[in-house]
């Protein structure tokens, strides 16, 4: 396990990682700001799916998924279908046209990166993935968990 002056400096970085984040907004198109381009990626890697489903994997609140997905769908580039197992439900699907902006910000986010870590060597920018992959991992889904002291993550109790 590390020192604690070890994770009290992951914390102060990983806190600055809203500059790597508003970086990569800035490179968004006008008309799709970041919570659209989440959707859309999120269909992509996920394939259709239920608004609740989105919901869950942009763990916001539904009113908000609703209006990033009819932001989307008024551009084209989702577009939302009856679901056949339940009427009342709408199954998302990225159309081409939210494919082909994908690949867009795909484009721009790598030359984005590039740019920004060409002093960076192949390894060191596998390595940084490969931290952050596991890092990502380590958490898992951490919306079921809840601070309790300085030691213990105890899993929030669900009532049935």
């Amino acid at each position: 396990m590390a020192a604690q002056s070890q994770y009290a400096e992951l914390a102060r970085q990983l806190s600055a990682i809203g500059a790597v984040k508003r970086g990569l907004a800035r490179i968004l198109p006008a008309e799709c700001p970041a919570g659209s381009a989440a959707v859309l990626a999120l269909l992509e890697q996920h394939g259709e799916m239920r608004m609740s489903r989105l919901a869950e994997l942009l763990a916001v609140d539904m009113s908000v998924t609703s209006r990033h997905v009819a932001h989307a769908a008024e551009r084209g580039w989702i577009e939302r279908s009856p679901d056949p197992a339940d009427k009342r439900s709408r199954i998302l699907r990225l159309t081409p046209a939210g494919q082909t902006l994908l690949d867009e910000l795909a484009r721009r986010t790598t030359e984005m990166f590039a740019r920004t870590l060409s002093d960076w060597t192949d390894d060191e920018v596998g390595q940084l993935n490969t931290m952050l992959d596991r890092l990502r991992s380590s958490f898992g889904d951490c919306r079921d968990w809840r601070y309790e002291d300085s030691y213990t993550r105890t899993p929030m109790r669900q009532e049935t």
